[in-house]
């Protein structure tokens, strides 16, 4: 077996595909957090003047992928570890009739509304407005 590093920060400027899943698959849990973001909608890209935010919980957003396009709810729960979304009202039905709820990728989604009940988070958002 190969002594190889777990974790890069060189693999990120990687043209290579295979690099940069990488990259990602094996990201401490801090930078993790980071990969977990979505885009602002229109309204809130010009108040803010940012692209795109971290997700958090109590967010409202609209899902422009997959099986649920169109649909919007509250973020419910965020998994940082898979980089995945769960949101009020999206869920499966299982083959035994059980209910569970459908992990989405956060690329997937679009802000619509901010949750600004932490004062960081606040802070973050208002640091564009200036």
């Amino acid at each position: 077996m190969k002594n190889q590093k777990k974790w890069s920060k060189s693999w990120k400027s990687s043209k290579q595909a295979k690099k940069q899943r990488k990259y990602r698959r094996n990201a401490p849990l801090h930078i993790k957090r980071k990969l977990v973001s979505a885009h602002l909608c229109k309204e809130l890209r010009e108040k803010y003047k940012k692209r795109s935010l971290a997700v958090r919980k109590g967010d409202k957003v609209k899902i422009l992928r997959g099986s649920f396009k169109g649909q919007s709810g509250k973020i419910e729960r965020i998994n940082v570890k898979k980089e995945k979304v769960y949101i009020e009202g999206i869920t499966v039905t299982k083959k035994d009739g059980t209910s569970v709820p459908r992990p989405i990728h956060p690329s997937n989604l679009l802000i619509l509304e901010l949750n600004l009940d932490d004062k960081m988070r606040k802070k973050i958002v208002e640091r564009g407005i200036k």
